[in-house]
């Protein structure tokens, strides 16, 4: 494989590579940050029920009542 290395900036969220830069179409290249700190993600998933057949468990009633703002 051969590799040609190109130094870029980010404007407006696009990779502008110098006027000079030849690259084929389609061509597959490789985006490296230097001295990018990275912030740790945390992923929450929802909530799923190991048997569905469990959903009528769950439902909820609603019951309507007198509004009281009073505090």
């Amino acid at each position: 494989m051969n590799v040609m290395t190109y130094e870029a900036v980010v404007e407006n969220g696009q990779v502008k590579l110098p006027y000079n830069a030849q690259l084929p179409e389609k061509a597959r290249v490789y985006v490296v940050v230097p001295e990018m700190e990275v912030r740790q993600t945390i992923r929450l998933v929802s909530p799923h029920l190991a048997h569905p057949e469990q959903a009528t468990y769950f439902e909820k009633e609603v019951v309507e009542g007198e509004i009281d703002a009073q505090i």
